[in-house]
Parts: C-alpha cells; sequence; structure tokens
C-alpha cells in the first residue's frame, strides 16, 4: 500500500519531543514510493524562518518538509506563522505576509479569524497532493490555549484527521507524558489517536519492552515505533539553539546568543566545519578570544543590541577589532554595526531611536513593510575569486549611509552589504551566506581561514533526511497494518 492516510497528524507530547524530523521523514518515506505529498503545519510560532517562491514566509522546518517531499517550499505549508518580539507579543503572518503585532490576548481572540486562513490552505493542499502530513505545535495538553485551538487537537478535530502521538524518552518521563496528554483530551481526541512514537531512544530495547507493554495495556493503544537518537544530523532547528556533535577545530568562531535571536541557522555551515569551533555566547558567560565574531540575525533589533551593550559586548568588539579579529553581522546584526537604529513606527517594539555600535557609517530605519526575497550574486569583497553566492532577505530595515559605499556583495545586479575600509568588517541582509560553497570558502578566506575544506549543506541536510527516514520504515509499516 504506497499511502496509508491522505492526511494524517503528528502531535507531540512536548515541544521538541521530535514532530518536525517525524513529519520529514514520513514525507520523505512517502516521496520514495511516489505518492505527492506535502507538508502542514497549520500555526508555527519560531524565529527561524524561510522565503518561499512565491514571496512569502513560512517556518523553517516546513521549508525542510517540503525538501523532504521533493517540492518547492509555499505559503500553503505554514499559514499561520508567529515570530515573538518579546515575551508577550508577536509578528503575526498570515499566508507568508506579516498581518499585524499583537500581544498573546489578542491573538487568542483572533484565532478564529486565522482558522480560515488555516482551513483554506490545507483544502489547496488536499486538492494539490494525495498526501498531506501535518504537523502540530507544543502540546495538545496545554488546556490553557483550547479555546480557538487552531495548531492541535482543534485543527484535527476540524478536519477529522488521524493523529499520532510523540513522545522523547531522552529527556525522561516518557510514559507519564504520554498518559498525562492523554487524561488532558476530550474523549473524541483520545479516540482520534492511532498509537505512540517513541523518539529518541538509545539503549537495549529489550529493556523498554515492559514499559511499552504496560503503556499498551493502560491505554489501548499501540506504540507504533521507537526511533532511535540519531547523532550528527544536519537538519534545520525550527527555532531554538541545538548542539552539534562535532570535532572541535582550531578557528575560533564566537556568535552572542541573543534573547531574539533569528534564522541563527545562518551559521550551521559553520557548526558542521572541520577547522572550526564555533560556540553562542549565552547571558552572563565570559567571552572568549576569537578569530571571528558573527552578530546573527533579530527579531527585535533595539532590545537586543540593549542585551549586547549590557553584556559589556562593545568593549570585547573593541579590543577583538585592535588585536585584527574579524566582525561579521547579519540582517539585525550588520543593522547593529552602524552609528543608529531608529523605530519611529515600533513596529518591533516601543517606538524610538537607539545608538548602535558605530563601527560602520551608516544608519537604520525600520519600516512596515517586510522585505522577503530569494537572491543571488557574487561576494564582491571576494575580488579575483569572484565567488557566487545564494540566499535570502528577510528584514523590515532601511540602511543608508557612506559604508554601503564599499559593498559586500552585488546581488541581482545592485549593492549590498557593506565592508570597513580596513577591510576587518562585513555586514550585510543576506540570510544563507554560508549555505553556497564558494560563498563560504570566500566569507572564511575573509575571515583567516583558508583550509580548502568545503561544506556542502545541501549535501548534508540531503543525507540527514534518508537516515531519518530509514529509522522510520518501522513507523510507515505499523501505519500501513493498522490501515488494513
Amino acid at each position: 500500500m504506497n499511502n496509508p492516510f491522505p492526511a494524517l497528524m503528528v502531535q507531540g507530547t512536548t515541544s521538541d519531543a521530535g514532530k518536525s524530523t517525524v513529519v520529514a521523514a514520513l514525507c520523505r518515506l512517502l516521496m520514495r514510493r511516489g505518492v505527492t505529498v506535502a507538508p502542514f503545519k497549520p500555526q508555527n510560532m519560531a524565529l527561524n524562518s524561510a522565503v518561499t517562491a512565491d514571496g512569502g514566509e513560512i517556518g523553517r522546518a516546513q521549508a525542510l518538509q517540503a525538501l523532504a517531499c521533493g517540492i518547492a517550499p509555499h505559503t500553503d505549508m505554514n499559514p499561520v506563522l508567529l515570530k515573538p518580539s518579546s515575551n508577550t507579543g508577536a509578528q503575526v503572518i498570515i499566508h507568508g505576509k506579516v498581518r499585524a503585532e499583537m500581544d498573546a490576548r489578542d491573538y487568542q481572540q483572533y484565532k478564529t479569524i486565522a482558522m480560515g486562513a488555516v482551513l483554506e490552505s490545507y483544502a489547496r493542499l488536499r486538492q494539490q497532493y494525495a498526501a498531506v502530513i501535518v504537523e502540530g505545535a507544543g502540546s495538545p495538553a496545554e488546556v490553557n490555549l483550547r479555546a480557538r485551538d487552531i495548531a492541535n487537537m482543534g485543527f484535527a478535530e476540524a478536519v477529522d484527521c488521524p493523529v499520532i502521538l510523540v513522545a522523547d524518552i531522552d529527556r525522561g518521563g516518557v510514559f507519564a507524558h504520554i498518559i498525562g496528554t492523554l487524561a488532558c483530551l476530550s474523549d473524541s481526541e483520545r479516540a482520534r489517536i492511532l498509537g505512540f512514537v517513541i523518539n529518541r531512544f538509545r539503549g537495549d530495547i529489550s529493556l523498554l519492552q515492559p514499559g511499552i507493554d504496560w503503556l499498551e495495556q493502560q491505554t489501548g493503544k499501540p506504540v507504533l515505533a521507537v526511533l532511535p537518537y540519531l547523532q550528527g544530523l544536519f537538519l534545520d532547528a525550527e527555532d531554538a539553539v541545538e548542539a552539534m556533535q562535532t570535532e572541535r577545530g582550531a578557528f575560533k568562531v564566537l556568535v552572542p546568543q541573543l534573547p531574539r535571536i533569528s534564522n541563527h541557522t545562518d551559521v550551521d555551515a559553520l557548526r558542521a566545519h572541520p577547522g572550526i569551533d564555533l560556540q553562542f555566547i549565552q547571558q552572563g558567560q565570559p567571552i572568549p578570544p576569537a578569530d571571528l565574531v558573527i552578530l546573527p540575525g533579530s527579531k527585535n533589533t533595539r532590545g537586543d543590541l540593549a542585551w549586547l551593550q549590557q553584556q559589556g559586548w562593545p568593549a570585547y568588539l573593541a579590543k577583538h577589532l585592535r588585536y585584527g579579529g574579524k566582525l561579521l553581522g547579519i540582517c539585525g546584526g550588520f543593522q547593529m554595526l552602524g552609528l543608529s537604529v531608529c523605530d519611529p513606527l515600533g513596529v518591533e517594539g516601543d517606538a524610538g531611536e537607539s545608538k548602535a555600535l558605530g563601527l560602520l557609517d551608516m544608519v537604520t530605519e525600520l519600516t512596515a513593510q517586510k522585505r522577503l526575497q530569494q537572491v543571488r550574486g557574487h561576494c564582491a569583497f571576494a575580488g579575483a575569486h569572484d565567488a557566487r553566492v545564494a540566499g535570502y532577505e528577510i528584514h523590515m530595515g532601511v540602511s543608508q549611509g557612506a559604508a554601503l559605499l564599499q559593498p559586500a556583495f552585488m546581488i541581482d545586479g545592485r549593492p549590498e552589504g557593506a565592508v570597513s575600509g580596513d577591510g576587518q568588517i562585513l555586514g550585510s541582509y543576506l540570510h544563507g551566506m554560508f549555505d553556497t560553497p564558494a560563498a563560504c570558502s570566500a566569507l572564511l578566506r575573509w575571515a583567516g581561514l583558508d583550509s580548502g575544506h568545503t561544506v556542502d549543506t545541501a549535501a548534508l541536510r540531503e543525507a540527514s533526511l534518508e537516515r531519518i527516514a530509514d529509522a522510520a520504515l518501522p513507523l510507515l509499516a505499523a501505519l500501513e497494518q493498522i490501515k488494513r
């Protein structure tokens, strides 16, 4: 049987239980069988996003899942995206475009409207594809969010979609997570759960079997699969900064872990490079010497700039540059390198202006209109190497000043970014610059590492998708058995 379920929803007992990975694995398995399949996440809250071919913005996990399906990412795959800008507020993106900035209470009321967008997108995908694999958000056990739910069981009930429940055994308490989740559901919601997936297991499976037997007896539902803990996967993180097991190299790269860090996947290629030791520096952590410092993207540039200043980064960067270190700013990090960042409309928080790091002669004004575009070009800073680059832009700011007269890139025939007169500082709005091997090599040469080693992120990502699909074969077989 090629396609056991035309629609199937993967929910989790907790955030980061492995829902995104299980969805990607099922998508790849169905694609292997010739089934036309698409991913779908009704509502996503994430600061890692991707630009689609239709000029919209979706969660990066859904772009990865589209790759697993062998199709181009589309805004219908993630019709509602929430990008937190504070502890209580977020930018609300509907069908790939910014709709409003809302606090949590207002958004709770807005969900009724958002559900309309969700059902529209889902209906279009069901018409176009033989199978749609749906990812839930967080956990269906969050009883405080049950009213107007569009992300988990509220959606599953609305479209009458079967559900599998994923739990992460690596964090402990897997049986309590499953039993507790079921206890928080209504009778009809429990009834639509086909069974459970125990994720990230390592050890002797025979020692787990008594627990599986007990769980199945208690719930009357099967454990569909026990998936292994897979080391060294190269898959785009949905949001949280995740550890990657790699050998530590001699070339030191530091990235401040901003409170509202955005698209930190920009540095994944460097994390996978055997010659690089990349560290995210958290609040209060001592800042060690480095060869290269990267200021990453931010969903709240002025707020994260204030955090940098509070953490002592300006003094550190002055010393770093004085001793010949290199500094790269990406998107929000690029804006921080200038003289000031002004937000007259309050698009990222309170309206106002902040003094920036003063390292590049430019000023930035945040605007209501967001630039969303996939781009290609070459590295202007690379000279005779003429390295090609590809990536995407996601930003709401416009930068102006003399620093831009010496661009970092030429993108689609236009100058982009800036390089300081002494060549030590480079800034750009371009996300994904390290994902093109030629551009990655050129950037590392500029930073002081000419190792000759290239990281092909596309190949690493593809190999990881194949690994997780192979591991999920027992899950697909179990789903086929249920269908029979």
